[in-house]
């Protein structure tokens, strides 16, 4: 790939200087703008701020690639700004001096194809340090546009044979945004092993799915493996037998040669089968599994969830709008089938997919189907919610178990894979589920929906302001996931109060953004501004992560904020009985909740009120709270007052 195609001599920029990363990002944004690259500078910025905000985009060795996905980008274009002085910028292991930086436009609609072949592209070339060096010291455009050309492949990335001899080794580099590193770190470990010597296949588990997928026949010949990753590795069980090195994804980038000497330390004859004994195993502890278990089995159950809860929504929608209330009653009409299909997504998968992506957290696919086993099996005995998180993490363990202890000959993994696994993890799971802890999830379970359903006035309030207050503390983290799990499993179990709690709280946090920084812009930076002007839109559709860029940049001020109007909100709503079942239907949930006898434009009135008086409280506590912290000279925005 000639990258000199995706850029211009104008877009290039020797020797800057920026006071911060946000400073260097506006000014290249307004770079790849003058150039006509762009159809709204202002909307690219914010896809790009999203992405900071996502994870870390330094790589190391000085480097940044900071990068956006939009529809305002009209063809893909990158800027490029090399610095007098480093800049901090986050990366994987904290913050890290930066000399260097690229920022990548991509189309919206090249985000899965264009967006991995230019980052490759740059891998390949700045991997090499004669290359960053020489950009470094590039005084003319004309030096820098030749380095990226096409015919510009430093010689020390030239391929030359290799004996047949030579050892192998496998590799797996993967990252949880599944770009920049994962492909960073292949292309230092291919780096890494031409200098030593040695064959190597890198296979990148990224955002783009697997590439350079790793063949039986190459983990045959392999006398090594390594995994350099930040998440779970896809199929691992197809390097067992192989001695293997676990490290951070970062790891390759700053010592790749000596990852592989680690790797090389502990070979195998080519085809020997060894009991894996990782070096440096990523160990865990029984919190921290279950943290990722359930996250885990929560974010794939999520999609299904807002699916067929909007579905249904729609359906209620039309319904109502157009007095169709007899067809939807009527069974195997449109409407009625449609209804069941949001209400099947909700009422029969949910609670399996729950469960079985749970199980998958912890012991990858042979838990699969003795996870929707235990799903199966919580449905049917009534556990719920509970019992499909219960079901999850049994599976889980005993398919863990199982691979442990389970092995067979490797000439018999498919039948290990493909019946033994399944057939008795699935007898296993669901004899625990069917005869042993179910029916105590279960009564539990019903306890649970008896004392929800019995709660008034005061106690009320008080779990409304408890769920608010989990919305509002981390803005779709941990602790408003688990808000969010409560209150899917107590609406699972017919309990709608708590559901109308947190889709009234989710707004309160996007609508205070946008209104804090409308009423008081000297108060904030250029960035919280624009991050103002889309974040209420984000709120109406029930999405809190709109806020996060704010609550970094000052998250005590921002987040205690949000919280003092936000536990106001979650007491109005928990006191008012309103309930709410259908999920992911934002502001359209106004129209859908179970009026608690106040009738339906008045319980209406009630939830939105809610939400809006906690958006009053917040920005009052905001702009008084930033107001002091400017005058004491503790924060200062981009705009002067007037």
């Amino acid at each position: 790939m000639d990258l000199t195609l995706l850029t211009s001599p104008e877009l290039i920029h020797l020797n800057s200087h920026f006071s911060s990363r946000e400073r260097a990002i506006a000014f290249l944004v307004q770079q790849l703008d003058q150039q006509g690259i762009l159809d709204n500078a202002q909307d690219f910025l914010q896809a790009v701020t999203e992405r900071e905000n996502e994870g870390p985009t330094a790589l190391g060795e000085g480097l940044a690639v900071p990068h956006g996905k939009s529809a305002s980008v009209r063809r893909a274009a990158f800027a490029l700004a090399t610095l007098e002085n480093p800049l901090p910028w986050q990366g994987v292991d904290g913050e890290e001096p930066v000399n260097m930086i690229f920022l990548l436009a991509i189309p919206e609609a090249e985000a899965g194809s264009t967006h991995m072949e230019l980052l490759t592209a740059l891998t390949t070339r700045l991997v090499d340090d004669q290359t960053r060096a020489a950009l470094l010291v590039a005084r003319h455009v004309q030096e820098v546009l030749a380095l990226l050309g096409e015919e510009s492949v430093p010689e020390t990335q030239k391929l030359r044979a290799l004996p047949d001899d030579a050892p192998r080794v496998v590799c797996i580099t993967a990252c949880p945004a599944g770009i920049a590193h994962t492909y960073m770190a292949a292309e230092y470990l291919e780096k890494a092993a031409k200098k030593l010597g040695i064959h190597i296949d890198v296979e990148k588990q990224g955002a783009n799915g697997i590439e350079n997928a790793i063949t039986a026949a190459q983990c045959d010949r392999a006398v090594a493996c390594v995994f350099a990753a930040e998440v779970a590795i896809k199929d691992s069980q197809r390097f067992d037998g192989i001695p293997c090195v676990q490290v951070p994804v970062a790891e390759p980038i700053r010592h790749a040669e000596a990852v592989l000497q680690q790797a090389l330390a502990i070979r195998r004859q080519p085809g020997e089968i060894v009991a894996s004994a990782p070096v440096k195993p990523q160990k865990t502890s029984i919190k921290a599994d279950l943290k990722q278990a359930l996250l885990s089995g929560i974010s794939f159950a999520v999609p299904l969830i807002v699916a067929g809860g909007s579905l249904l929504a729609v359906t209620v929608l039309i319904a109502q709008l157009f007095g169709w209330q007899e067809l939807y009653a009527q069974k195997e009409s449109w409407l009625w089938m449609y209804r069941q299909l949001g209400g099947g997504m909700l009422g029969i998968l949910m609670v399996p997919v729950l469960s079985a992506y749970t199980a998958y957290s912890l012991a990858d696919k042979p838990a699969l189907t003795p996870g929707f086993a235990a799903g199966l099996c919580a449905n049917m005995i009534g556990a719920g919610f509970l019992g499909g998180v219960a079901g999850g993490l049994i599976a889980g363990y005993v398919m863990r178990w199982m691979k442990k202890h389970v092995r067979l000959r490797a000439s018999f993994n498919g039948f290990l894979m493909f019946y033994l696994y399944p057939v008795l993890g699935t007898l296993v799971t669901g004899s625990i589920m069917l005869f042993v802890i179910g029916e105590p999830v279960a009564w539990l379970n019903t306890s649970l929906t008896a004392w929800l359903n019995g709660l008034s006035g005061s106690n009320a309030m008080v779990l409304g302001a408890l769920i608010a207050f989990m919305c509002s503390f981390d803005l779709g983290g941990p602790i408003n996931k688990a808000a969010y799990a409560f209150c899917l499993g107590a609406m699972a179990n017919g309990v709608y109060g708590p559901y109308a709690i947190f889709g009234a709280t989710k707004m309160v946090s996007a609508f205070t953004v946008t209104a804090s920084t409308l009423l008081a812009p000297h108060l904030f930076k250029s960035f919280e501004i624009e991050t103002g002007k889309s974040t209420w839109l984000l709120g109406l559709a029930g999405i809190t992560e709109g806020a996060i860029p704010m609550a970094i940049e000052d998250p005590l001020r921002v987040i205690g904020s949000f919280l003092a109007g936000s536990v106001v909100t979650g007491a109005i709503v928990g006191a008012s009985g309103i309930g709410l079942s259908t999920p992911g239907a934002g502001i359209f949930s106004m129209f859908l909740l179970h009026d608690g006898g106040w009738g339906g434009w008045l319980s209406a009135a009630i939830w939105l009120g809610a939400a809006l008086a906690g958006t009053v409280i917040s920005t009052v506590v905001l702009l008084s709270w930033r107001g002091y912290a400017v005058r004491q000279g503790h924060f200062t925005g981009d705009i002067p007052s007037s």
